[in-house]
Parts: structure tokens; C-alpha cells; sequence
């Protein structure tokens, strides 16, 4: 396998359906080979994808489902995303990117700010438009994440690898 591995949050299916359908209607269809997710990895090396497992297989296990506020509509620029917010997400990825620093390339070092994309490379008026729209009516919410997902990359679909639910007890 040559191919980069991703780790992205798992969200609850019913979760994730609003933001699947935005994505539909929004994002490039040329370019929208995936649902919405929300990426916490965007390029390991996949010589590692067995360490990667291991990593995650045990942080997995050691959370139980996290409640996370979709707390705000972001501008990307080129796109339009909803910013995350969960301190129970963010310990997940550190306790993570502790394990996997010497694995890690210049994006996955960077300061993590997690959101879930529905619209990307669209030519910046478009990309107001959407924000302006979404904006209007945002509401903050929650979403519930239960898990984290291992992805191959097939230079634009994704093949799975491994989901790896939250197991512990509350």
C-alpha cells in the first residue's frame, strides 16, 4: 500500500446526514468522491499503517462517545466549513499526534482547528454566498462522536481501513 493514510473522527450516522446533504448540494460534484467528515490526520505515511492501527485502536478504547458543539459557520476561503469544538476531541488528537510525531508532515503539525467541510474549491464569491446563507440561520448544536475512522487515500475517494468505535464504560 503506497497510498497516504487519513484518520478522521467518526460521527453518528444521524449526525452527519445534514452536513452530508450540504455537501451534496455544495460542494464541486467533479470533486465529491466522500460524505462529510471531519479529518483529524490528513497524511500519514502508510509504511506506518500498522502502528497507526495500534494507536488508534487503543485510544479508542479508552473513550466512551463524545458530545461535540458544531459551535460556528467557517469561511475557508475557497469553501465553506462548520468549526468543532470538543476539549474531549482535541485530548483525543494530541494524545494521538504524540504517538505519531515523528510520522507526521507539515499539515498534520500544524495547529488543529477541526470542522467539518461542505463546500471547497469554489471561487471565493461562492464561497460567500454559502457563509452568508448558513450564517444567517446558524444555531449552534451538537453532534455525537463515536469513534475514529483509518482511510486509505485513492487520490480522491477514500477506501476504509478500520473503524475503531469508543468502548469504554461511562
Amino acid at each position: 500500500m503506497k497510498a497516504p493514510v487519513i484518520i478522521t473522527a467518526r460521527i453518528e450516522q444521524a449526525d452527519l446526514l445534514p452536513f452530508d446533504a450540504l455537501r451534496s448540494r455544495h460542494f464541486p460534484a467533479k470533486r465529491n468522491f466522500l460524505r462529510a467528515h471531519l479529518t483529524m490526520f490528513h497524511k500519514l505515511p502508510c509504511e506506518e499503517v500498522e502502528n497507526i492501527r495500534a494507536c488508534v485502536r487503543t485510544e479508542a478504547a479508552g473513550h466512551r462517545p463524545i458530545l461535540a458543539e458544531v459551535s460556528a459557520v467557517r469561511h475557508l476561503g475557497a469553501g465553506t466549513a462548520f468549526t468543532i469544538t470538543s476539549p474531549e476531541l482535541m485530548e483525543i488528537r494530541s494524545n494521538l499526534r504524540a504517538h505519531l510525531l515523528p510520522t507526521l508532515g507539515p499539515q498534520d503539525r500544524q495547529t488543529w482547528r477541526p470542522h467539518i467541510t461542505v463546500q471547497n474549491g469554489v471561487p471565493h464569491t461562492q464561497a460567500d454566498v454559502l457563509f452568508e446563507m448558513l450564517s444567517e440561520d446558524f444555531v449552534p448544536c451538537q453532534i455525537r462522536i463515536i469513534g475514529i475512522d483509518i482511510w486509505q487515500y485513492l487520490d480522491g475517494p477514500w477506501a476504509p481501513l478500520e473503524s475503531c468505535l469508543f468502548s469504554a464504560r461511562s
